[in-house]
């Protein structure tokens, strides 16, 4: 999600006269709950759209303010016997995770927005002891005023602390306990249910002691609701970062390299322009010159005009089908990279790499989160109808990413125009994190990969070489078995998750034994903790609700049938055709392992 600005900059200048008098406000996101005294509530995420397109309209919401607070929403529930599930501040997960299942009675959602009080920094220690709801920025501001720095985190600042850690967050790091948050956690507060002699709910004080703090770490909001989280910190330091955009050849031969050298570094990929851009940035001391920031462009507020004029031009593009329009914004999205160093100032402005700042300025971002007003606001805010995507995260062990990256240029060579879609956003973000023993945690040093790509507005509209993504899809999590990042992806990547964790059903249990009435689940956690996909019905490919095996998961009307893959064979695509003789007269089927 952090490359959005740069669709946005193609189109800027272009649009300058009419939008330099807008006063320079901007509207924070909404909040996600959204209440009615005679409907009851609807829980959206930041997108304002689930990946299966329906609303999540519950019956109540509450907002507790203390630990206390949360016990008493939890022993309510668990004495009533009704679903309940956790929302943060923010809402940024795109599956359906925090919407709790109402096919069997009451439901209500408890807010940890409010939940946001307490910071307690354990200098003597190197710890702070924090409230679940408290956000990312306000305890790094708070972190660093002490003289400390917290090593991990995510690019995007928007996230709360008990979310972050509870789906996997992460930044990119195989050095020391590695990128993800989670694996800085040493103990939390875990509000669970309990028989009525308890009261019917109770705190659990976790730490690496107990063998459910390995389930607890990355919960998903299935085991209890986190209400504290104890983080190790470091003595402050400094970043150096710098970019180097060079040929994309050795990828698949220096990643390894790549993530041994440099502390924090990352890649990103740009397949249509065979182009690779290597991170460099390492720690330095607090004596090191320099107070630069990393306010990523595309995390800052843009002019609600620019933003929907960059999705009309989306559309234009993607409706008719065309490879020049794309590739030409990919081509100038590029250079624009280049030109303003993905957001890097070294004071005011971006004058040369490489850029030094303290870590609590370098680590993170998300200033379109902050301001008030209506004219500018996060580029993807649904109220305006600005940006609207897919955001696919595959986690690799790191000894099969080379393949991965080998048959992805396979693909790309047979057409590379093909690929300009994804660089007009990102191109391919590889991160780093490492060996972690949650439960639900990678088993040994992984890979990272996001891309992003366009939605259409209508689940029935396909999309122009929507194909070549569905095949990347299922290149990572099939063939070379990848995991989903569990706050991200479309729900096919999620298809036989449980058989790639070994722990997985280690985890199970724990969460029978934490919530017994199964009140903390959902209708889409229930269908993946099992590992089976949901019905397949037509046109459910489109969106990837599934993997077609016939032609009407697709779109034949519209002239998308269901085929195989160009590189891999095994994967089941809906590509397009011009001409339906093409493709047969029969529809397609295949009995597939996707079925």
């Amino acid at each position: 999600m952090h490359s959005f600005w740069w669709l946005l900059g193609v189109l800027h200048h272009v649009i300058w006269v009419a939008t330099m008098l807008i006063t320079s406000q901007a509207m924070p996101p909404p909040p996600p709950i959204q209440c009615d005294a005679s409907t009851g509530c609807n829980l959206s995420n930041s997108y304002g759209v689930w990946g299966d397109r329906t609303d999540c309209h519950v019956p109540s919401a509450t907002h507790p303010q203390t630990e206390e607070d949360l016990r008493l929403a939890v022993a309510f529930a668990s004495k009533n016997k009704i679903k309940i599930k956790v929302v943060s501040k923010f809402s940024h997960t795109i599956p359906k995770l925090a919407c709790p299942d109402m096919s069997f009675g009451d439901a209500m959602l408890i807010s940890t927005a409010n939940v946001n009080s307490t910071i307690e920094i354990d200098a003597a220690n190197l710890a702070v002891t924090v409230d679940a709801g408290v956000g990312l920025r306000q305890l790094i501001d708070k972190v660093e005023e002490a003289g400390l720095s917290l090593v991990a985190a995510p690019y995007w600042e928007g996230v709360s602390v008990g979310g972050l850690i509870s789906t996997g967050a992460h930044g990119s790091s195989w050095w020391g306990r590695g990128g993800a948050v989670h694996d800085h956690v040493i103990g939390l507060n875990l509000v669970v249910p309990a028989n009525q002699s308890e009261g019917y709910a109770k705190v659990l004080r976790l730490d690496s002691k107990d063998e459910i703090f390995k389930a607890a770490k990355v919960s998903l909001g299935l085991l209890g609701i986190i209400s504290k989280v104890k983080l190790r910190l470091e003595p402050a330091f400094k970043r150096s970062i710098a970019y180097n955009f060079t040929d994309d050849a050795q990828i698949e031969d220096i990643y390894m390299d790549h993530a041994q050298k440099y502390e924090f570094g990352d890649i990103t990929w740009y397949p249509s322009k065979h182009t690779a851009a290597y991170r460099y940035d390492n720690r330095l001391p607090l004596t090191a010159s320099g107070d630069g920031t990393y306010d990523f462009l595309g995390f800052q507020s843009n002019s609600v005009v620019v933003s929907k004029t960059i999705r009309l031009t989306e559309k234009t593009i993607d409706s008719g089908r065309s490879s020049i329009g794309k590739c030409t914004l990919a081509s100038t999205v590029l250079e624009a990279k280049k030109l303003v160093a993905n957001g890097l100032k070294n004071n005011l402005i971006f004058t040369g790499y490489p850029v030094v700042g303290h870590q609590g300025k370098m680590q993170t971002s998300g200033s379109c989160l902050y301001s008030a007003g209506t004219d500018k606001s996060c580029a993807w805010d649904p109220r305006i109808n600005g940006l609207f995507f897919y955001e696919t995260t595959a986690i690799f062990p790191a000894s099969k990413f080379a393949d991965f990256i080998r048959d992805v240029k396979k693909l790309r060579d047979l057409k590379p125009e093909n690929f300009c879609g994804v660089d007009i956003y990102n191109g391919i973000l590889i991160r780093f994190i490492r060996v972690s023993d949650a439960y639900l945690g990678q088993q040994e040093n992984s890979v990272v990969v996001d891309f992003n790509y366009y939605r259409a507005d209508d689940a029935s509209t396909p999309r122009f070489n929507q194909d070549v993504w569905e095949e990347v899809e299922q290149l990572a999590f099939f063939k070379h078995g990848a995991k989903p990042h569990w706050a991200k992806n479309r729900n096919a990547a999620f298809l036989d998750v449980q058989k790639k964790y070994p722990t997985f059903n280690k985890f199970l249990g724990v969460k029978r034994r934490l919530d017994p009435q199964n009140i903390l689940s959902s209708e889409w956690s229930d269908e993946i903790l099992s590992g089976k996909g949901g019905a397949k019905r037509h046109g459910c490919a489109l969106e990837g609700l599934c993997v077609c095996s016939e032609d009407r998961h697709c779109s034949p009307a519209k002239g998308y049938f269901c085929k195989p893959g160009l590189v891999y064979k095994e994967a089941r695509v809906c590509r397009y055709s011009s001409s339906p003789s093409s493709v047969g007269s029969e529809s397609y089927k295949t009995d597939a392992l996707f079925d």
